[in-house]
């Protein structure tokens, strides 16, 4: 049985890439893991997670362009606020017999393509507790008016960051049978949080796919995942005192991964698991002579580089907000 991991990503999400991965190869050294381009600007994070986790790109590129061209045609190019969030639907037709998708702004805390055995039982699995919120995010409350699903299906959305399946369970031609329908009825999903494929993913599943399990619901209960959520840490793994259990999984959906965040310790951790953490250093020790010479810099110290850039402007981006909100401030109070 060849089992795998599918992420996407670009290079603009290479940092929480490496984040993802690091915690991937700490507890998993073997599992064969597919990059999905989320569009053309890729190459940098194809070779940083090539050279140092062993990660191949989707082969049918092709393919990926198609699912962007047929979701535009049969929505409008102006429906989704990211509509290459489509591009996972890539999974069911690629090298994999069985696979886990997973978003790029999670980290892992155990070898988690184990979750694959419940794969043995059923044809879908999640691990979350979206369902606990309702059905916000994912259907409007025009789908209870249809009565298109019992109450005990809407107790199975899921938060489609985090999920695994089986090949070939649809074809091209299936998904874009049931994209139509959705486009037809649109009035069923809440996008009202510019969410883009939940609620599409969410109606294809909960009805094509009869044989789905959450795992929240196994015996014993499940943890959490949520970043959003009070969680005990230990170490720089998270438990859950609900059900006394370590978390399999961290998901900052709904959050910008950035200083101040929830659990941001944990991510850094993660981010820079084997590879020094940058050094801030103050403007007016830089000399000229630090200046970097790009078109003679070896790629891996280019890479190093453009890491500790990209954690420089996050901090100067978060004291930009503060600044600008003890502006706000000051000004109300004068």
């Amino acid at each position: 049985m060849n089992c795998g991991i599918y992420i996407l990503a670009n290079d603009r999400v290479m940092d929480q890439a490496i984040a993802l991965l690091n915690s991937i190869r700490l507890h998993d050294a073997e599992t064969p893991i597919v990059l999905i381009p989320y569009d053309q600007h890729y190459h940098i994070v194809e070779r940083e997670l090539a050279d140092f986790f062993g990660v191949t790109v989707y082969e049918d590129l092709e393919l990926l362009n198609r699912l962007e061209q047929r979701v535009t045609e049969i929505f409008g190019d102006r429906f989704f606020a990211r509509p290459n969030q489509f591009r996972k639907q890539a999974c069911w037709f690629g090298n994999f017999d069985r696979f886990l998708y997973i978003d790029t702004d999670i980290v892992v805390f155990e070898k988690i393509i184990e979750m694959l055995k419940y794969l043995d039982h059923y044809d879908f699995i999640c691990c979350d507790y979206q369902h606990q919120g309702g059905i916000k995010n994912v259907f409007s409350s025009s789908i209870l008016d249809a009565n298109l699903f019992a109450e005990t299906d809407l107790k199975d959305v899921f938060n489609c960051g985090f999920w695994g399946s089986k090949k070939g369970l649809f074809s091209e031609p299936d998904l874009y049978h049931i994209f139509t329908e959705c486009a037809v009825h649109s009035e069923y999903f809440d996008f009202s949080q510019k969410t883009s494929d939940q609620p599409i993913i969410n109606y294809l599943i909960l009805t094509y796919v009869p044989q789905r399990f959450n795992l929240v619901r196994r015996p014993g209960g499940c943890p959490g995942s949520w970043a959003g959520s009070q969680f005990e840490q230990q170490g720089y793994q998270l438990i859950d005192s609900r059900v006394d259990q370590v978390l399999p999984y961290l998901h900052w959906a709904g959050f910008r991964i950035q200083p101040g965040c929830p659990y941001w310790a944990i991510w850094e951790h993660y981010r820079y698991l084997n590879q020094p953490r940058p050094e801030l250093r103050d403007a007016d020790s830089i000399s000229d002579s630090t200046q970097v010479n790009f078109q003679n810099l070896p790629q891996d110290q280019f890479q190093q580089w453009l890491a500790t850039a990209r954690q420089w402007l996050r901090t100067a981006r978060q004291w930009l907000r503060t600044a600008r909100q003890w502006l706000r401030t000051a000004m109300r109070r004068g």
